[in-house]
């Protein structure tokens, strides 16, 4: 879990816009009286307005798989029972496996007639999603259910503990304002004006990308063969920023 890359990119948004001015000059009367001084002083500033994205990599270190049983049978009761019994092993399996209760949940479970034009009795489906804060252990996992009758492997999502997506989050939130800051300076010195310091900043998409991967049966290792092994990809935080920077001509 070592390993962590942070990109960044951004994008200008509106850039130097005059702000605070008195008016127009062509509109005022004798009547009208001057502008203070700090007025006069306010029409010499202005505003860049920079949008910019920060992206933090991370190895992944929770993992959930999605595995079932499949029943076909003459008649609902029989699928129903079928289902039951292929549920129980799959329990058994996972616990075994050391596999907390809290983190196996029920997926979907169904039993409606066949589909087909010839298709005659019923057919149903239960579905589990099993999570594991070991994401070395997946291929284990899967192994295991295969062993004890799953013939349903869905798909794997690599993602992140609530710890580390919080402290990724926050990284990415700084690579996103660490990408503003050069923008704006880049405008500033492109512009011959010099920057005060922030006077707005909205913190607008802040998301975790999982890493999705879709397994089948035949994935899993069979007698003899060596254990089945996942490798995934690193899972992304992103975080996009809009930051508003005074500057004085």
């Amino acid at each position: 879990m070592d390993r962590r890359q942070f990109l960044a990119a951004s994008s200008v948004g509106v850039a130097a816009a005059i702000a605070g001015c008195a008016g127009n000059p062509l509109s005022r009367t004798d009547s009208e009286p001057n502008e203070d001084a700090n007025a006069n002083a306010s029409a010499d500033r202005g505003e860049i307005t920079v949008s910019a994205t920060g992206e933090v990599d991370a190895d992944p270190d929770r993992a959930t798989i999605s595995v079932g049983v499949q029943a076909t049978g003459e008649s609902a009761d029989a699928v129903t029972d079928e289902l039951a019994t292929g549920a129980e092993q799959l329990r058994a399996a996972f616990d075994d496996l050391g596999i907390p209760e809290e983190n196996v949940e029920e997926g979907r479970y169904r039993v409606h007639p066949a589909h087909g034009r010839d298709a005659d009795g019923f057919e149903g489906s239960h579905s589990f999603e099993v999570t594991v804060t070991d994401v070395d252990r997946v291929g284990e996992v899967i192994d295991a259910a295969i062993e004890a009758g799953a013939d349903d492997v869905g798909r794997v999502n690599f993602t992140l503990q609530e710890d580390t997506r919080s402290t990724l989050r926050k990284e990415a939130i700084d690579a996103a304002l660490g990408s503003a800051d050069e923008e704006a300076s880049h405008i500033a010195d492109n512009r011959n004006v010099e920057l005060e310091g922030t006077t707005a900043v909205t913190t607008n998409d802040v998301a975790v990308h999982p890493v999705r991967e879709t397994l089948s049966s035949g994935d899993a290792a069979e007698d003899a063969a060596p254990p089945t092994e996942i490798e995934a990809d690193p899972v992304s935080v992103s975080a996009s920023v809009t930051v508003t920077y005074s500057f004085d001509e």
